[in-house]
């Protein structure tokens, strides 16, 4: 970076799971972290626990698929030098026969426009900082299909064909675009969003696994990512547990 400021990082979907558990690696690693979600209250307490622990942390309540809302927080924020594009969500199981295009429809929204939004707004600001990193929390449903997936797949498809493109298009800027693909992570919420709730068919995806990803998990391969040397890019990182070879092949116990 080659300013003497510290180093800024803006995470969305900060309020939980996989977005929570990457603000606190990233300010670890010695980042002023901008925490973004809707939840006003979760990234308050995660700001004032990252604080008492000495770290820069502001909250900033930010709904991505709002995109006034998204130009004016660009407006405001300032200097920043990586953009963590980790909100997202899956809604329903239902095959593409029977699933509700609201459903696909939010999943879009969140998944691939909000991570559009995000990235548009913030560009001018990463290429300022002179070394600027997106980094993308795509899945490995954004490179292969399964059944009762078909929005959220097709989602995460998109996802992974942004950070691609805008990979092609950016080359020779100082922006690296990074993207991770984790495999099966039991992380806060995930599976009970996807199921409206039900508890039980949320539980009955991690049934038998020894040791799926944590948030944690992923959080160590982001700071991992964005603190290679400038001149690294890691284009595309999948991550699983070792207890899944593919999104079909899971060993359970």
């Amino acid at each position: 970076m080659g300013t003497g400021r510290q180093a800024v990082a803006v995470v969305t979907g900060a309020s939980s799971g996989i977005g929570a558990a990457t603000a606190r690696r990233l300010a670890a690693e010695g980042f002023a972290v901008v925490l973004t979600a809707r939840r006003t209250e979760r990234i308050e307490e995660l700001a004032k626990e990252l604080q008492a622990d000495g770290h820069t942390a502001t909250a900033v309540t930010l709904d991505v698929t709002d995109r006034a809302a998204v130009d004016a927080f660009a407006r405001e924020l300032g200097p920043v030098d990586v953009l963590i594009n980790n909100a997202g969500g899956a809604f329903g199981s239902e095959s593409v026969e029977q699933g509700d295009p609201a459903d696909w429809l939010a999943m879009y929204q969140v998944n691939v426009l909000g991570v559009l939004h995000m990235t548009q707004a913030l560009l001018p600001a990463l290429r300022d900082s002179g070394d600027g990193t997106v980094l993308i929390l795509s899945s490995t449903a954004a490179l292969a299909a399964y059944e009762g997936g078909g929005g959220y797949v097709a989602a995460k498809h998109a996802a992974h064909t942004i950070a691609a493109t805008l990979r092609l298009e950016l080359v020779g800027e100082p922006i690296r675009v990074i993207e991770i693909a984790p495999g099966m992570v039991k992380s806060e919420g995930f599976a009970i969003t996807r199921f409206r709730g039900d508890e039980a068919r949320a539980a009955a995806v991690y049934q038998g696994v020894a040791q799926p990803l944590s948030s944690e998990d992923i959080a160590d391969t982001v700071a991992w990512a964005v603190t290679r040397p400038s001149h690294v890019n890691i284009d595309l990182l999948v991550v699983r547990p070792r207890a899944q070879a593919s999104n079909y092949k899971v060993h359970r116990d």
